[in-house]
């Protein structure tokens, strides 16, 4: 704990026979899902409490967490791997879980909540917009026939918006590694550069930056300083710092560029809490990978159960809604996603290398 406290380098923690990046990437997911109680709820983001103290919710922060996570495993893994078994390895990662979520919200939970008939609700254009609205644009607003019509928000699987980011910056990786510049150290961090000042020269010139603009520059920004972490592996050194950085960014918010600087320190506490020796034990290692199910299952659920329960207070749907997504993103984990990774390492001719594989959010 010490060593780490005094500013380990990442490399030294990565040859660590553990790390806690699976554990954390779970409470990234569950962090979501309670964020998401109340905004179910009220549909306002706003009445989350944590909104008020950071200007984020938690499961913006959560979010942020993940793009810093995927960003050092991913580049990681194209590192290790070369770009054929990267982009096997990211296709049956990401696409099965995402498919089999959409078919089983689309076809399943939708046909059993919608107040249409049968034989109309499967014929209405509305399902099959949905269904190819969420494969191939990540469409997280998108609404089901006559389904959640008199919940506050409609939409059926609200989180697949951050999967569009997230193979933004797959392809990014892709293109970069190709080019041979993961090798040449410098052209992430440069890019990573680029991507905060644009931000900062943005939040310090128009204070009312557009949410669309500021998300479409901090989870790069998030997921390239996650990469920086890893390919400055043998030079960075990580340490308490990171989080009292977090602190002081959360109470500078009304100076700009304080949500810059608060993306660049979450970025490294993400990181450094994956190697923190309290986490990075055998016994919290999940048995199962389930923050990808929970993260794409949580809004469901908790869009059905306030469907069922109009008048159930957020606070007293949160425990069963945590319940019933873990139990859902259990048979996600089992019917679809590890059967994936099985065929991944049949398609690479060998087994997989023992990283943790990033998926999501």
């Amino acid at each position: 704990m010490k060593a780490l406290l005094a500013g380990s380098t990442v490399a030294e923690a990565l040859a660590r026979p553990h790390n806690g990046f699976a554990i954390l990437r779970l409470a990234l997911a569950l962090m979501v899902v309670v964020s998401h109680a109340v905004s179910v709820v009220t549909g306002r983001v706003e009445d989350e409490p944590l909104v008020h103290l950071t200007g984020f919710s938690l499961g913006e922060h959560a979010v942020n967490g993940f793009f810093a996570v995927s960003g050092f495993l991913v580049t990681m893994s194209f590192d290790r791997r070369g770009w054929r078994d990267y982009v096997v390895a990211r296709s049956l990662r990401i696409l099965p879980g995402l498919v089999a979520a959409t078919l089983v919200v689309g076809l399943g939970l939708g046909a059993a909540m919608t107040h249409l008939p049968l034989a109309e609700y499967v014929a209405s254009p509305d399902l099959w917009r949905f269904v190819r609205g969420t494969l191939l644009s990540f469409k997280s607003h998108a609404s089901l026939p006559g389904v959640f019509e008199t919940n506050p928000i409609r939409s059926p699987l609200g989180t697949v918006w951050t999967l569009k980011y997230e193979t933004i910056c797959y392809a990014a990786v892709l293109v970069i590694g190709l080019l041979g510049l993961l090798r040449r150290r410098w052209a992430v961090p440069l890019l990573a550069a680029g991507l905060a000042l644009a931000l900062a020269w943005i939040e310090a010139t128009s204070p009312a930056m557009p949410k669309g603009v500021e998300t479409a520059l901090r989870l790069p920004l998030i997921f390239a300083c996650g990469a920086c972490l890893y390919l400055w592996r043998d030079r960075v050194r990580l340490g308490g710092w990171t989080c009292l950085g977090v602190v002081l960014a959360v109470l500078l918010q009304p100076y700009a560029p304080a949500r810059t600087l608060l993306f660049l320190t979450e970025s490294a506490a993400a990181i450094w809490l994956a190697f923190l020796p309290p986490l990075a034990r055998p016994a919290l290692d999940p048995k199962a990978d389930l923050s990808y199910g929970v993260y794409l299952y949580g809004w469901p659920v908790q869009q059905s159960l306030h469907a069922l329960l109009p008048a159930v207070s957020a606070s007293a749907l949160l425990a069963p809604a945590v319940l019933l997504t873990l139990i859902v993103a259990a048979a996600s984990w089992y019917a679809v996603e590890k059967p994936a990774l099985r065929l991944k390492a049949r398609a690479m001719g060998r087994h997989t290398l023992g990283t943790i594989e990033p998926a999501g959010p």
